[in-house]
């Protein structure tokens, strides 16, 4: 364990301890001479040196550690090193806590569950949906380089990636009996029922959508809504293709803030719109689609017009399908898998350790030194130069 400092150039407030040691010297109480009849024949004596002479001593001691913890403030101090050494046992939730206590291990070994803040074994189970992946690269990221680390786990696991976790250190993976109370993932699901809204305008791209319908028909998908834009939405309506130039109506943002999920067309403007993402390319890798969430729901936007020349896809076999895919939700990666086929690899990255702040600690010391301070400078026994 070494202390360090972060801004050394701080250290040059330690100049300020002269300003204390100047005030007891101005304030030293004068000497007033005072003429007495019987001395006045006396013949002189050469008068004797003064010397330098610092009174209370004790109130001058505490205002210089008080500038000088200030100005240890300044410089940032922190601990380097000297964390514990000891073995860590993480257990994921769900194992059977009987045998988890019964794992052989070093007797100042550290038991903790696989749980946000990594709370002590002697705590209840934490009921936690968090990804039992990224938990372990948390850990293993705050951990110093050389301390042991077994993960105890159930059979089978929840909330991991799709790929094995490469650690910076080799853990000792053991299965014990045990289940995760994880609920599996799945996707929300949302009904399509789409509405069509155009200008008159952009009449002539009608015929591509109602093309779309009648291939969504045939897959047993449900009808859309076409209209002109003085039609209202239905009630049941969760998505939307607006096909308008112009800024979009205050009512449909607002439908689309609620949850609502709209294709604009190219020539559409709303406000304050986030930045987007291509949601759709063609074979050339030209964008077609961009979107972005808003609110509750999801605007996306036709980046050029609904016409053959420029927008070949309109004519290819799978543009009804690309069309639908638009509006369904992002489908959720499976996240569960057999423990003994998870066991995390070797050569992650190492981190450095994260050193330890001794502001807050600076900060009560300053606080306290102030006070007593205060209190000599003001209290009552406070002594009077000669």
């Amino acid at each position: 364990m070494s202390l360090a400092l972060l801004l050394p150039a701080g250290l040059a407030a330690l100049a300020a301890l002269l300003l204390p040691l100047l005030i007891h010297l101005a304030r030293r109480s004068e000497q007033r001479p005072i003429q007495f009849a019987a001395l006045r024949w006396l013949r002189q004596k050469p008068k004797p040196r003064h010397r330098i002479r610092f009174d209370e001593w004790l109130l001058l001691a505490l205002r210089l550690l008080l500038l000088a913890a200030l100005a240890l403030l300044l410089a940032r101090p922190v601990l380097v090193g000297g964390a514990s050494q000891s073995p860590w046992i993480a257990v994921v939730p769900g194992v059977d806590l009987r045998q988890a206590r019964a794992v052989p291990a070093a007797g100042d070994a550290r038991r903790h569950w696989l749980a946000p803040g990594f709370p002590s074994l002697d705590q209840p189970a934490p009921a936690t949906t968090a990804s039992v992946t990224s938990l372990l690269r948390e850990l293993d990221a705050g951990l110093p380089a050389g301390v042991a680390l077994t993960v105890l786990v159930p059979q089978q696991l929840d909330g991991v990636d799709a790929r094995l976790p490469a650690l910076s250190r080799r853990v000792d993976w053991r299965v014990l009996p045990g289940a995760m109370t994880l609920a599996p993932t799945r996707a929300a699901t949302v009904a399509f029922s789409l509405a069509i809204r155009y200008a008159p305008q952009r009449e002539a791209s009608i015929r591509y959508l109602r093309a779309a319908q009648t291939a969504w028909k045939g897959d047993g998908k449900a009808a859309s809504d076409l209209a002109s834009l003085a039609q209202p939405l239905p009630a049941n309506a969760r998505q939307l293709i607006w096909l308008a130039p112009g800024p979009l109506p205050a009512a449909v943002d607002g439908w689309v803030r609620q949850g609502g999920a709209v294709l604009l067309d190219h020539e559409s403007t709303l406000p304050k719109l986030p930045a987007t993402t291509v949601l759709w390319r063609d074979a050339s890798g030209t964008a077609l689609v961009e979107g972005v969430a808003y609110g509750k729901g999801r605007v996306m936007r036709f980046t050029r017009a609904l016409t053959p020349q420029a927008m070949p896809a309109l004519l290819e076999p799978d543009f009804p399908q690309r069309l639908r895919a638009l509006f369904d939700p992002p489908q959720i990666a499976p996240t569960r898998v057999l423990s003994a086929s998870h066991a995390p690899l070797t050569g992650g990255p190492t981190f450095p350790q994260s050193p330890r702040d001794l502001q807050p600690w600076l900060v009560l010391l300053i606080a306290l030194l102030f006070l007593a301070e205060r209190w000599l400078a003001t209290g009552a026994r406070r002594t009077v130069a000669p």
